[in-house]
């Protein structure tokens, strides 16, 4: 995992703070309601990395690994308010912010965010909100504040549906793939339909769809047995998989020659 800490850049000689200073702001996409930040951050930390699946090979020291998909970027902050000289609640300031946690009537999940500061454009939805109060008048009113926020970066998944097979990311389609099946399976559906069927895409490992369609990533084996696969390492993007079902024996074997 990589991170990379923002700061921003200092004001160019000559130019006034007015017209260099951009102000940060969380945007509600849903409802375009925009949240500006009293201080703009000091720092903005983005993180960033990759997963890799290990491959169990009997007899080596070490597993080869094969990459399975890029890791959600995330953007954290912590952001300062202060409401000391008006003396007002500064969770007026906050509240509105960490409310963004809340899931929405319209579709049970939290909204979607831009957080834009400048040229930085990130579409996102808030995972955490931690508030920290450092400050309140006589009467316990809270007048000071840091939030501490992390982003994590919005995504959109459009899967499409041929026949039966679904189109898209990988895990999306082994997962909702195997979903229908059990779904099928439960109702007698699936009778005379033992195997689905997956278009490979770019990235795509037989331990990964063993795992999002037989749940057990260890079966590997079954998928490359029906498709007469000699190497599991040479998955050709836009060839069609058969998908055998899993077995309550075990995974396949080799028929031998009569």
């Amino acid at each position: 995992m990589t991170s990379t800490p923002f700061r921003p850049a200092p004001t160019p000689a000559g130019t006034s703070v007015s017209a260099a200073l951009a102000k940060a702001e969380i945007i509600n996409t849903d409802s375009g309601e925009s949240f500006s930040v009293m201080y703009n951050p000091e720092e903005l930390k983005l993180e960033q990395g990759n997963n890799f699946a290990e491959v169990g090979i009997p007899g080596l020291d070490a597993p080869p690994v094969q990459y399975v998909r890029g890791r959600a970027r995330t953007l954290a902050m912590e952001l300062f308010f202060d409401t000391y000289e008006s003396g007002t609640d500064v969770r007026g300031y906050t509240g509105p912010i960490v409310r963004l946690l809340d899931k929405q009537p319209q579709t049970q999940a939290p909204p979607v965010l831009l957080f834009s500061l400048g040229s930085l454009q990130f579409r996102c939805v808030l995972v955490d909100a931690g508030q920290r109060f450092t400050m309140f008048l006589r009467d316990g009113t809270p007048v000071r504040s840091s939030l501490s926020v992390r982003l994590q970066e919005f995504v959109p998944v459009g899967v499409e549906v041929r026949r039966g097979v679904f189109f898209g990311s990988p895990t999306a389609s082994g997962l909702v793939n195997r979903a229908v099946g059990v779904a099928l399976e439960a109702t007698g559906a699936t009778s005379g339909q033992p195997s689905s069927e997956h278009l490979v895409v770019r990235g795509d490992t037989l331990s990964g769809l063993a795992g999002a369609y037989l749940g057990d990533p260890a079966l590997w084996r079954d998928i490359a047995l029906a498709n007469a696969i000699s190497d599991p390492f040479a998955l050709e993007p836009g060839v069609r998989l058969v998908i055998p079902p899993r077995r309550p024996g075990g995974p396949l074997r080799p028929q031998s020659g009569a």
